[in-house]
């Protein structure tokens, strides 16, 4: 009976608007005064788990690469990660106000139509795989002239590449003078230089060593001193030290002592 009772209203109600409902019914069986998420503006009584657990992340105390408890929003999937960068992008920035080219690499599956909504944003996506993004591009050669773009977001990505030195280097050169950034990585909070061992390449020993098998270095406290060799200007912005991002409660479900990287570029 109740498979007929699917089967009919398959029939009646518009996919579209099935899914609407099936949300709906999802945000109700959810709804809590704990947490909100600023991308699908749900009001949830807990956030879903998310990461690894691999002991090398808790040994290096490692923010954004390890498993956090509650991370994930469970209607639209966001992640801590992603709600920190939009609501700085929103809350702290000009970002979606003005005409401006954007370059987001590897973009994020929440945030990405939230700016591809703008108008006034020319925006590109890049992505090493192919399909994941609007162009394919290899960020240690950046096929675009100097001085494109006005804002680059990199989340997450450049504890991905051997050299990352030559990935900062073309961000930094594919930038306008003026321009401004927003360079997130997993950070670790004992290191004070960054670990690397290219002799590590098996993804079984890069779990071990680096807390995922496709990273190749956990950052260190010198990550700032690494983006200045580039020629950016670095500010490290911590969230809890602004009322903005609700510090106290943490509402927004946002990963504690993750620090923001913002980067520009001096004008010339």
């Amino acid at each position: 009976m109740i498979q007929q009772i699917k089967a009919a209203a398959k029939a009646v109600i518009p996919e579209a608007q099935r899914e609407q409902l099936k949300r709906a019914a999802q945000k109700a069986r959810l709804f809590g005064l704990r947490y909100q998420c600023p991308f699908c503006h749900s009001r949830l009584k807990a956030l879903e788990p998310f990461g690894y657990d691999f002991p090398v992340l808790r040994e290096k105390q490692v923010i954004g690469g390890g498993y956090r408890e509650e991370a994930q929003c469970p209607i639209c999937l966001s992640l801590d990660r992603e709600r920190l960068l939009y609501l700085y992008l929103r809350e702290k920035t000009d970002f979606f106000s003005g005409k401006k080219k954007v370059l987001h690499v590897a973009p994020e599956e929440a945030l990405r139509p939230v700016i591809e909504s703008c108008p006034d944003i020319d925006y590109l996506t890049a992505d090493i795989c192919e399909g994941r993004a609007m162009v394919q591009m290899d960020i240690t050669r950046i096929d675009y002239p100097d001085r494109t773009f006005d804002v680059v977001i990199c989340n997450h990505v450049l504890e991905h590449i051997p050299d990352d030195a030559k990935a900062m280097s073309e961000l930094f050169r594919v930038m306008k003078p003026g321009g401004w950034g927003i360079l997130q990585v997993p950070i670790s909070l004992s290191l004070q230089e960054t670990f690397e061992d290219f002799s590590v390449t098996a993804p079984g020993d890069r779990e071990k060593v680096f807390g995922q098998s496709d990273h190749v270095r956990i950052y260190g406290a010198d990550y700032t001193d690494r983006l200045q060799k580039a020629g950016f200007e670095v500010e490290r912005i911590q969230w809890e030290d602004d009322p903005v991002f609700a510090p106290g409660k943490n509402r927004f479900g946002l990963l504690p002592n993750e620090p923001i990287f913002q980067v520009k570029k001096a004008v010339t």
